[in-house]
Parts: structure tokens; sequence; C-alpha cells
């Protein structure tokens, strides 16, 4: 796991390493605006400790450039203790707000409240090339642009996520997909879904396939650099 600490107190920033310091976790320790977002665009920290004022500009401002990359949490650290500071924190994109003095046992323990959050979002949601797939949310994105999914093409294409670069037999497509207990579906209904999604999330003029036919097997989700070859068979 990797922290970035953005705090100009560097005594302040060293007892938190020292306080939060466990195996597995590295520290990112900035001093300014200018570094943190220097560092954050080489690094991607999976959390930020934020104070609000820095030498070289307001926390605030940094916490918006965040909030325009990613939703990486962000629990910020200041002595404004005003209650507007921590409206204006909050409606801004921060995740949590604590004012100085702290306990750092406090700190410790929000800190693992909001990882907690973050890992339980992740599983919902999926970066993929220029994708977003967010089943939590139900927004799926192609470059930015929505792609509109019906409840079994979000089944199939989840079942896919979840089991990149393993084939998927047709039979275990059918009975995850059509859990309603019908007693006899037609694979046709299978291939047409597949289809349906391929048609939805692949631009062959992209050159690139995902959901690939595994002939007598099934699919798989695996990247697939296409050339000049035609369509996949269904």
């Amino acid at each position: 796991m990797l922290i970035q600490i953005v705090e100009d107190d560097r005594a302040l920033s060293d007892g938190i390493v020292l306080a939060l310091g466990e195996q597995g976790t590295e520290f990112i320790q900035c001093t300014g605006v200018k570094s943190a977002k220097q560092v954050y665009g080489e690094k991607y920290p999976e959390l930020i400790i934020l104070d609000v004022n820095l030498p070289d500009g307001s926390g605030y401002d940094y916490l918006k450039w965040v909030r325009s990359q990613a939703d990486t949490p962000v629990l910020m650290l200041t002595a404004n203790d005003m209650e507007m500071d921590e409206v204006m924190g909050l409606s801004l994109g921060a995740d949590d707000y604590m004012t100085k003095p702290f306990s750092l046992a406090v700190l410790r323990a929000r800190i693992r409240v909001l990882l907690r959050r973050r890992q339980q979002r992740q599983t919902d949601r999926f970066f993929v090339d220029g994708f977003l797939f967010d089943f939590g949310g139900l927004v799926f994105e192609k470059n930015g642009q929505e792609i509109s999914l019906s409840k079994n093409e979000q089944r199939l294409l989840r079942l896919f996520l979840e089991n990149q670069g393993r084939v998927l037999s047709r039979a275990v497509l059918v009975d995850r997909l059509w859990t309603d207990g019908a007693e006899y579906v037609d694979e046709n209904a299978l291939s047409v879904t597949v289809n349906r999604l391929r048609g939805k999330l692949e631009d062959r003029r992209d050159g690139v396939t995902y959901i690939q036919t595994v002939y007598g097997q099934g699919y798989v989700w695996k990247r697939e650099e296409t050339g000049e070859q035609g369509d996949a068979e269904t």
C-alpha cells in the first residue's frame, strides 16, 4: 500500500509515518502542492493525507486536482477548525476531515475505514484501457462516452471481467446468466448476448477485441490486437 502525505511540517509528517508504518506500507512525503502533483502522476498512491495550508498553495486546490484525476481517498488534516472549512473540504471531495491536534490512534482507525471503503468500491469497478465499468453505480463508459447495457449484458460483462484470461464454457455462462429457474434456454440466446456485448464494446477500427471465442470450449476475455483479421466467430 502506498500513502501520500502532503504536509509541510516535517516533524508531523515523520510522526505520521512512524505511527502508520507497518510491513507492506510505503509513504511519499511531500511539502507542497507542486511536488504532490508531480509525485501523484508518477506513483498513483492509494490514499492521501492532506494538509490545507501549504507553502505554495492550498490543499483544497490539490484536492480539486486529484478529484479531476481519480477517486483516491483523501483525508484532510488541518489546523482550520471552522465548520465552513470542513464543509468546503467535504464538498470538494474529501473523504474525511480531521483538525489538529489529533490522536494518531484515531487517525489509524479512520484510515482503515477509508481503505476498507475503497476496497469495497473497487470490487464493483473495473478500468480496462479506455473503459470504465462501474457495476455499483451502473455507469459504463468508453473513452468518456456512456454505454447502455442490458441486465444480461451487465452480468455477462462482469463474469468476463472477474475471470480475465480464464475460459468460461457456454454451459457455465448460460447457467450464470439465466438463473430464473427456466428449465430450458436456447443456447442461441447466449450467442446473441455475446454478440451484442461485443458490438457495444469493440470497435474493429481500433484493431482490438476482448471477448474471444475458444472453439469447442467457450469464451475468454483477453485483449487481442486483431490487425486485419475478420470478425470473431460466435
